[in-house]
C-alpha cells in the first residue's frame, strides 16, 4: 500500500511538473520504459491538437543569433516555437545556436517541450572520414562502428541529437551520385555495414556522446532508373524482399531510432504514402517502434507524383500510410488539425505519431535537462581532436583499394631522388571534399601534395597541374607536366573527378575518366617513367583507358580530412593496402548496371570460347573491369584446400574451410570471401551470393586455415510475399579473394 501511495504521489508531482513552463527534475521510476510511457501519456492529455501537429513539423533552421535575427523569416520561426508548432529543426548547429533555440522552446512555449536538432552527419561532423562507399571497402566492421561513433560524439558535442544516416540503399549504378553514401551493391554486406553504423551512432542513447540514427531511403531508392536522382523506381516484389529490403531490416534490428521515407514510388505509390512499406512491412512485420520522417519536402511532393490532389490530400495520405514527421513541407502542421476535426484522421493515429517523437526526447533526457548537449567546453575539446583525426587516418588508409600494380611499381622507395606529382586535384583541397561534409573544412584537410611532401621530403616533390579545375587540359599544361617528369624517378598523377560531383543531385551520364586526363596519361606514359594513377572519385569510374596508360592504379575515393597522409602511407609501403571493392567497376558505360550477383539468363554466355547466340556484348566483355570484392596487396595470397561436406541437413550446418598462404614478401591482410549458389529453386537465384567473409592478417610466408559455418538462414531466400523459403537441392560454395577468382565445391541440402 505504501508503494502504491508513493507511486500516486509521484504521478501527481509529475503532472504538476508538466504544468510548468520551465523544465525541472521529473520523477525517476524503477522501470525507465514505463516511466517514459506514463510521462508521454500525461503530456499527450495536456497538448492541443495544434501542439501535437507541431511535434510532427520539422523546419530548416539556420542561424538564429546576431544579424540573422533581423530576418522576418527567422523571427517567424521563433514565434512558431513559442506557439508549439515546431518539433524539430535541421541545419541548426553548434552549442551557441542550438542552446539559444532550445531556451525559447523550453522557457517560452506553453508546455516547454524541447526541440530535436538534426543534421546530415554522413561521414563526419568536423573531422571528416572517408565517404561511406569508401569506408565500406575496408571490410572492417569494428572500425566502421568506431568511425560512426566519433562522428556522433562530435555532432553531440555541437548540440545535435539526430543525423540522417546510415543510407542503406543497395545500388548497382555508379551514375547515381548517392552511391557514395551507401555500402555498395551487395545485400548481405550492406546489412552488416548498416548495423555497424547504427550501433556506432546510437550506442544505448544514454549519454551525451551518441545521437539518433536514421535509416534511409526507405525503400529501394538505390534502384532509380538511369541512375538519375529523384527518378522512378520499378522493382518486383521478389527483388524488393531479397535485394533491397534486407539492409534496412538489419539497421532496424540493430536498434535504429528513425526511418526516412524515400523520394521514389514503390509499386506505383510514393514511399511517403506507401501503406505497404510503412504499416505492413516496417511496423507490423518488422515491429519497428521508432519514428518515420519524410525526406526533404517529400510529403508535399506526393502531389507532383500524381498521387495526391493538393497539400491537404497529401497530408492525409502520408499520415494514413503511417508516416509521421514532415520535413520542411510544413503541410502537416497546417492540415492535421482540420483532418482530425473532419474525422479523416483519428486521435489514436495522431497520438501514435506524436508519442514516438516525444519518446526520443524523453529517451535522450531532454525533458530532465534540455541543455545536456549544450556544453561549450565539451564542444571545444571534442571537435577535430587529435584522437578523432587518428581514427580518420586509420579509416582512410583501410579504404584505399589497389586496383593495378604491374611489375611491382608500388610501393615507392623512400630513396627516390624525385617524384613528379601531377594533377590539379593533388593540391586542390576543395575538390577533395564532397557534398556531405557537415561542418568540416577543406582548409583543415591534408592534400596529396602535402602528404607526399611530409613523407618523402619537400625537395623530392616536383608538382605540375596537368589539367584545369574542370579536368580539361591543353598543350601548355601537358608540356609542363612532361617537363616536371623529365628528372623524376616516378610519376604520381591524381586523376578522376572532383568531390563536388559526389552526393545528392550529382548524377552523371558520363562516368569515364575525363578526356583531358587521358591525354595527360598518354603523354606521361611516353616519358618511359613509371606512372602511378591515383583516382579521386565518389563512385566507380570507367578505368579501362586509365589502366592501359598507367603502371599502377590506386582507387583513393574521397578520403576526408586525412587524405594526403593516408595516400602517402600507402604509396610508401608504410601501410599495405587492404581495401576491396564493394561495387563492380564497369568496363564501359553501356555495360551499366553491372554487378556480380546477377541472374543467369536462358542463354548464358561462356567466360571463354564461342558466345554466338548467347547473352553477350559484341564489342566489350560481359564482365566488369574489376569485380566486386576485388583489391590487390603488395604481397600475394594463395588459396588451396577448399573443404566442405557433400551434404547438409536443413536444421544443421555446413563447415567450410580453406587454406590461405601469404606467398609474397610483405606482411599483409586479406579479406577471405565466401559465396554460395542455389542451383535450382522455386525462384531463380543469383549466380553468386556473398554469405561470409573474414579479414585476416598473415606474415610473409605464413599460412592459415580459415573456417566458415553455413546455416539454413544463409541458404534461404524470400518469396514475393516476404515469406522465408528454404528448399532442398544442389548448392555450390565458393571461397576466394574476390567474387570472380574463387575455389568451388558442391553440396546438397537435404
Amino acid at each position: 500500500m505504501r508503494k502504491l501511495s508513493a507511486l500516486i504521489c509521484l504521478l501527481t508531482i509529475s503532472q504538476l511538473l508538466f504544468a510548468q513552463t520551465k523544465p525541472v527534475a521529473t520523477p525517476v521510476y524503477k522501470d525507465a520504459k514505463i516511466a517514459i510511457n506514463q510521462r508521454i501519456a500525461d503530456l499527450l492529455k495536456r497538448m492541443t491538437i495544434e501542439e501535437k501537429a507541431g511535434q510532427l513539423n520539422q523546419l530548416n533552421g539556420g542561424v538564429f543569433t546576431g544579424p540573422a535575427m533581423n530576418d522576418a523569416g527567422q523571427k517567424g520561426k521563433v514565434q512558431m516555437i513559442r506557439d508549439g508548432k515546431v518539433g524539430s529543426f535541421l541545419n541548426v548547429t553548434g552549442v551557441k545556436e542550438t542552446k539559444n533555440i532550445q531556451r525559447v522552446a523550453v522557457e517560452e512555449s506553453r508546455l516547454g517541450i524541447p526541440i530535436l536538432f538534426a543534421f546530415d552527419v554522413i561521414h563526419g561532423y568536423k573531422t571528416i572520414f572517408p565517404i561511406p562507399l569508401a569506408e565500406a571497402c575496408s571490410w572492417d566492421l569494428p572500425q566502421i562502428e568506431i568511425n560512426s561513433s566519433v562522428s556522433a560524439k562530435e555532432a553531440a558535442a555541437a548540440g545535435l541529437h539526430w543525423t540522417f544516416a546510415p543510407m542503406c540503399d543497395i545500388s548497382n549504378d555508379p551514375r547515381w551520385g548517392r552511391v557514395m553514401e551507401g555500402a555498395g551493391e551487395d545485400t548481405y554486406y550492406g546489412g552488416l555495414v548498416a548495423a555497424a553504423r547504427v550501433k556506432g551512432l546510437q550506442g544505448n542513447l544514454d549519454d551525451v556522446t551518441h545521437i539518433l540514427s536514421c535509416v534511409k531511403h526507405y525503400a529501394a531508392y538505390g534502384a532509380v532508373e538511369a541512375g538519375r536522382e529523384y527518378n522512378n523506381v520499378d522493382v518486383s516484389r521478389t527483388a524488393l524482399w531479397n535485394k533491397y529490403l534486407p539492409p534496412y531490416k538489419a539497421a532496424v534490428d540493430a536498434g535504429a531510432a528513425t526511418v526516412m521515407n524515400a523520394f521514389n514510388v514503390v509499386d506505383g505509390i510514393p514511399a511517403s504514402a506507401n501503406h505497404f512499406l510503412v504499416e505492413d512491412v516496417l511496423k507490423k512485420k518488422w515491429g519497428f517502434k521508432g519514428l518515420v520522417v519524410s525526406d526533404w519536402g517529400s510529403f508535399g511532393e506526393i502531389i507532383p507524383h500524381g498521387y495526391a490532389s493538393d497539400n491537404k490530400d497529401a497530408t492525409l495520405k502520408a499520415l494514413q500510410a503511417g508516416s509521421m514527421m514532415d520535413m520542411e513541407s510544413q503541410i502537416v502542421v497546417k492540415y492535421l488539425p482540420e483532418l482530425v476535426k473532419e474525422g479523416k484522421l483519428t486521435m489514436k493515429q495522431v497520438d501514435d505519431a506524436v508519442s514516438r517523437v516525444l519518446y526520443f526526447k524523453f529517451k535522450l533526457g531532454l525533458f530532465d535537462d534540455p541543455y545536456k548537449f549544450s556544453d561549450e567546453a565539451r564542444e571545444k575539446a571534442t571537435l577535430f581532436s587529435a584522437a578523432n583525426r587518428a581514427e580518420a587516418l586509420k579509416a582512410a588508409r583501410s579504404s584505399i583499394v589497389l586496383l593495378k600494380n604491374a611489375n611491382n611499381a608500388l610501393p615507392l622507395k623512400k630513396s627516390l631522388n624525385k617524384i613528379a606529382l601531377i594533377g590539379h586535384y593533388a593540391k586542390s583541397k576543395e575538390d577533395m571534399f564532397d557534398f556531405w561534409t557537415a561542418n568540416g573544412s577543406a582548409s583543415d584537410a591534408v592534400s596529396v601534395y602535402e602528404g607526399l611532401q611530409a613523407k618523402f621530403g619537400n625537395g623530392k616533390i616536383e608538382y605540375s597541374a596537368g589539367y584545369n579545375a574542370d579536368a580539361s587540359t591543353n598543350d601548355k599544361l601537358i608540356s609542363d607536366a612532361v617537363a616536371a617528369a623529365a628528372n623524376a624517378d616516378v610519376i604520381v598523377t591524381v586523376i578522376g573527378i572532383s568531390g563536388k560531383i559526389a552526393g545528392e543531385e550529382r548524377s552523371l551520364a558520363n562516368v569515364n575518366i575525363p578526356d583531358g586526363q587521358i591525354q595527360l596519361l598518354k603523354a606521361l606514359q611516353k616519358t618511359g617513367k613509371p606512372v602511378i594513377a591515383l583516382v579521386n572519385s565518389g563512385r566507380p569510374l570507367v578505368l579501362t583507358q586509365a589502366q592501359e596508360f598507367s603502371n599502377a592504379i590506386v582507387q583513393c575515393w574521397i578520403l576526408g580530412t586525412e587524405t594526403g597522409t593516408a595516400v602517402a602511407d600507402v604509396l610508401a609501403g608504410d601501410y599495405n593496402p587492404t581495401g576491396k571493392t564493394v561495387m563492380s567497376f564497369p568496363y564501359a558505360i553501356g555495360q551499366i548496371p553491372v554487378y556480380y550477383n546477377h541472374f543467369n539468363t536462358n542463354r548464358p554466355a561462356p567466360e571463354k570460347g564461342d558466345g554466338a547466340w548467347k547473352s553477350r556484348y559484341r564489342d566489350i566483355p560481359n564482365a566488369p573491369l574489376y569485380p566486386f570484392g576485388y583489391g590487390l596487396s603488395y604481397t600475394k595470397f594463395d588459396y588451396s584446400g577448399l573443404s566442405a561436406a557433400k551434404q547438409m541437413e536443413k536444421n544443421g550446418t555446413l563447415n567450410v574451410s580453406v587454406v590461405v598462404k601469404n606467398s609474397g614478401n610483405y606482411d599483409g591482410e586479406e579479406v577471405v570471401q565466401l559465396y554460395i549458389r542455389d542451383i535450382t529453386a522455386s525462384i531463380v537465384r543469383p549466380v553468386k551470393e556473398l554469405k561470409g567473409f573474414r579479414k585476416i592478417a598473415l606474415k610473409a610466408g605464413e599460412s592459415k586455415t580459415v573456417s566458415f559455418v553455413l546455416t539454413g538462414k544463409d541458404l534461404s531466400f524470400f518469396d514475393g510475399d516476404g515469406n522465408v523459403k528454404l528448399e532442398a537441392g544442389a548448392f555450390k560454395v565458393f571461397v576466394g579473394g574476390d567474387s570472380k577468382n574463387v575455389l568451388e565445391a558442391s553440396f546438397d541440402l537435404k
